[in-house]
């Protein structure tokens, strides 16, 4: 309300009676009250953060907006995505953790405000983020200082978050907001695994773990759009058959005895292997390598093996690389990727935010089939 319209207020009650002056009083501060309350939306975000607390880490709080500064965009968010490393987190098995910090490595969203450096022509960008932070000069690995998105530094479980401008990266046109959200992080990794590390080509025979996980699905679609034979392991006998109904050659229970001696026959042998987990299974994949074979790691949920088979390693010339996230360079050509190829990443499902702790549920217990979304409507 302007000062015209308090002159008018104050013009009225001088001609009103007591009674009806009550009744005016109510009115006004009812609207104050909704001008106050509008006012605090608009200056603060509900987030939701990692808490010090034994019975409930994940606690929702109403956050001061934060500002952008030179060289950063505030991004208004429409849609994130979990990775297994939130529930890592959330049971503390991470390090560097840090309390009262907002999750969350994966977003998409709009261009809010723009810092002063930055053109406001940026204002309404559809964008996703590069969850890399401070990857370094050396495109072989990530400096000393790296980290991501979300873990020290505020993430993308809010419903606004302040990011560098050289994070952002335009929509792929072809996603849809719960779609460009499930891509970084998972897609990253994947990209690097396949082709950096993996050297993925055409024609090649091509396995992929544990397929189901964000990352594993990721890697699934890219081998298939660069044309290679792909295969597929899982515990569970649904997921291999999606895989098979979207052209895997074949799909592999790990839980079935002489598993490994079916993947042989039915593949000849594998170019490479891209893996999750690590462990004892790493033996099985050396033995299912053909010359100058690579099995790519990017996860060791299952620890270390008890031994390795490096006799049949150095004679057939395999390589066991590992590998992690991937460099800015690589984020940007993962994204031209998946806009050229059209590649939809696979939601197991998508919720508003304020359900999103039944997300981390269902992360903890694995059953999903591609990634777990949130909208924030």
């Amino acid at each position: 309300m302007d000062q015209k319209g308090y002159l008018k207020c104050l013009i009225c009650l001088s001609a009103c009676s007591p009674e009806s002056v009550s009744i005016y009083i109510v009115c006004v501060n009812s609207i104050l009250f909704s001008l106050y309350t509008s006012a605090l939306n608009f200056v603060t975000m509900k987030a939701l953060l990692l808490v010090d607390n034994p019975d409930n880490k994940l606690a929702f709080r109403q956050m001061d907006r934060p500002t952008p500064e030179d060289g950063q965009v505030l991004l208004r968010v429409k849609a994130a995505a979990l990775n297994r490393r939130d529930e890592w987190i959330r049971q503390g098995k991470y390090p560097g953790i840090r309390f009262d910090t907002i999750l969350g490595s994966d977003g998409a969203g709009v261009v809010e405000s723009v810092g002063g450096d930055i053109s406001e022509d940026f204002i309404g960008k559809e964008v996703l983020i590069n969850p890399n932070m401070n990857w370094g000069d050396n495109p072989a690995v990530q400096a000393g200082n790296y980290h991501i998105v979300g873990m020290p530094t505020n993430g993308t479980f809010a419903e606004f978050i302040v990011v560098h401008k050289d994070q952002l990266f335009e929509k792929p046109a072809h996603l849809s907001w719960e779609a460009a959200a499930a891509l970084p992080l998972g897609g990253l990794t994947a990209f690097r695994a396949v082709f950096h590390h993996g050297h993925v080509s055409a024609g090649q025979n091509v396995l992929i773990s544990g397929i189901g996980g964000g990352v594993a699905q990721f890697a699934f679609q890219f081998a298939l759009a660069a044309g290679a034979r792909v295969f597929v392991t899982s515990g569970q006998q649904e997921k291999l058959d999606k895989a098979v109904d979207m052209g895997a050659k074949a799909g592999f229970n790990y839980k079935t005895e002489g598993w490994q001696k079916a993947a042989i026959k039915q593949s000849g042998g594998f170019d490479c292997v891209i893996d999750s987990a690590g462990g004892d299974q790493l033996n099985d994949f050396v033995k299912m390598m053909k010359p100058a074979g690579r099995i790519v790691f990017y996860g060791a949920t299952n620890g270390m093996p008890a031994k390795l088979d490096v006799f049949r390693m150095f004679w057939n010339q395999i390589t066991l690389q590992g590998s992690t996230m991937g460099n800015d360079d690589e984020f940007a050509k993962m994204v031209k990727f998946v806009a050229e190829h059209k590649i939809e990443p696979l939601i197991d499902s998508v919720r508003p935010f304020d359900q999103i702790v039944s997300a981390f549920d269902a992360m903890r217990s694995g059953n999903q089939f591609g990634k777990l979304v949130v909208s924030m409507g």
